[in-house]
């Protein structure tokens, strides 16, 4: 190991262990109840909601892909701000509504809200299970960025497969002893990490290999035209249609994303999730500067074989250990925090509406609690032996979840929506991702195939539950025959 990459791993290790301690202290004198591990007792403030739904927008991705697709295809990726910000303008009106239907009923899942609206376990179940299969693909892909990271600053001395291995561990211990408010105490380490890294990159990058992000920018203009004007240099995938639809799709779906509506529920009162949807677009423009060094190794790196190394590419390149190490650190948080908030998601999924139905407050985070550590070991060993069988279903993530509109919100503004056609919806929308994916036709006409999925799946759940209506009034209506009678002869 050389000295670089000996200062890195030191810095590094110092760093897991902080970790660990804040997010085991964070859950020290709380209580132990359901409400406590998976949404801290209904208890955080705006910072606190801010920083956890943050630490959700800005992952590994964030370091990665943010900067490997800008390299790759160049401007259709400013899809990821438009859709984070956007999505934070309906979230000002959604958010407050699912706390306050979730506090009144005492819910804590959009399982629960599908299961107490609809009247229907089974739904509820569906929706736990549905949730589950969607999110497991991200829990992976947060662990094997989480190896990239770590691998790319060390130097090559941490190999990928260890990294993976410490970010599990350190991810369950944490929420596996203070849930949800870990995740959101680590958050605290992690923004202040990534902020303070992304600033100094936004100087350091453009001055450094250019004269400043004036010259980087005209000769991006001059030499990649192509990489400024849709559909980027893709190949034609990334259009403005696919850009419309994607962010259309998005920003209905971060509203009722598992993880999301998490972080609502973790929120004191509504007036603490208005605030956030008011600041949180103002971080989500930090994402530019990964974009724009993205853009910077184009010129840097122009061979580079794997794109989503692009950042630590020009980081390792012409960065001392230490500071090398501190963004390190920041993008492995990255992947930390988004993935203990989607374990703990998936284990109050299961713990509370499948395994845990009827058993005592405490029964039910236990059941929790085993099921993070089961989903959590599951991610790991395809992290580690088969990486790219979880990881290929995460493009159908998104949208497969965004099936579940109806279910968790629709019905809330909507009385006449019924579970009947809830279920008809959900199966139609589900069938038209799987099929559109398995064809090879997503996009198709360069429209988001989810998008198409979801329109259907409206439509039919709107179909049904109006023709389901209008059948029990006619049973109503029709007048009985006359009761017959019987005369003595």
């Amino acid at each position: 190991m050389t000295g670089r990459a000996a200062v890195a791993v030191t810095l590094f290790a110092v760093a897991m262990v902080a970790t660990v301690v804040i997010g085991v202290l964070s859950g020290r004198g709380r209580g132990k109840s359901m409400a406590e591990w998976s949404i801290s007792g209904r208890g955080l403030g705006t910072l606190f909601v801010l920083l956890l739904m943050a630490g959700e927008s800005y992952t590994s991705f964030s370091f990665l892909g943010a900067a490997g697709w800008s390299y790759r295809y160049g401007v259709p990726i400013f899809y990821l701000i438009a859709y984070l910000s956007t999505g934070l303008v309906v979230a000002y009106f959604v958010a407050p509504l699912l706390w306050t239907y979730c506090a009144r009923h005492r819910l804590v899942s959009i399982a629960d809200i599908a299961e107490h609206r609809f009247r229907s376990r089974p739904l509820g179940v569906v929706v736990a299970v549905i949730c589950t299969i969607f999110l497991i693909p991200y829990v992976q892909l947060q662990i094997q960025g989480m190896g990239v990271v770590v691998h790319a600053m060390s130097y090559g001395a941490v190999d990928l497969r260890v990294a993976a291995v410490v970010s599990f561990v350190v991810a369950e211990i944490f929420i596996l002893a203070s849930g949800l408010r870990g995740s959101a105490w680590v958050s605290v380490l992690k923004d202040g990490l990534a902020v303070l890294s992304v600033l100094f990159l936004a100087i350091y990058v453009p001055w450094h290999y250019f004269d400043g992000p004036g010259h980087l920018l005209d000769r991006l203009v001059a030499e990649k035209p192509q990489w400024l004007t849709f559909p980027g240099a893709g190949g034609g995938t990334f259009g403005g249609a696919w850009f419309v639809s994607t962010i259309v799709l998005n920003v209905v779906t971060i509203c009722i994303f598992p993880t999301t509506v998490a972080g609502y529920l973790s929120a004191a009162n509504p007036t603490a999730l208005r605030r956030n949807s008011i600041l949180l677009p103002w971080y989500q423009l930090l994402l530019v500067v990964p974009m724009l060094i993205g853009a910077a190794a184009l010129f840097v790196v122009p061979q580079l074989a794997n794109s989503d190394l692009a950042l630590y590419e020009l980081v390792t390149d012409s960065l001392p250990a230490p500071i090398v190490a501190v963004i390190g650190i920041a993008g492995a948080l990255s992947a930390i925090v988004p993935m203990s908030v989607f374990l703990v998601a998936i284990g109050t999924l299961w713990g509370r509406t499948i395994l845990g139905r009827g058993l005592p407050d405490h029964r039910q985070r236990s059941w929790s609690q085993l099921v993070c550590l089961l989903v959590g070991a599951i991610a790991l060993a395809g992290a580690l032996i088969y990486p790219k069988a979880l990881v290929n279903l995460s493009v159908l993530s998104y949208e497969g979840i965004a099936q579940l509109l109806p279910a968790v919100l629709l019905g809330l503004y909507w009385r006449r929506l019924t579970a009947g056609g809830v279920a008809a919806g959900l199966v139609v929308g589900s069938v038209i991702v799987l099929g559109l994916h398995v064809l090879g036709l997503d996009p198709l006409g360069g429209v988001n195939g989810g998008l198409i999925a979801l329109t259907a799946n409206l439509a039919v759940a709107a179909l049904v539950s109006l023709l389901r209506r209008r059948t029990r009034v006619l049973r109503i209506d029709i007048p009985l025959p006359p009761a017959r009678t019987v005369h003595d002869g």
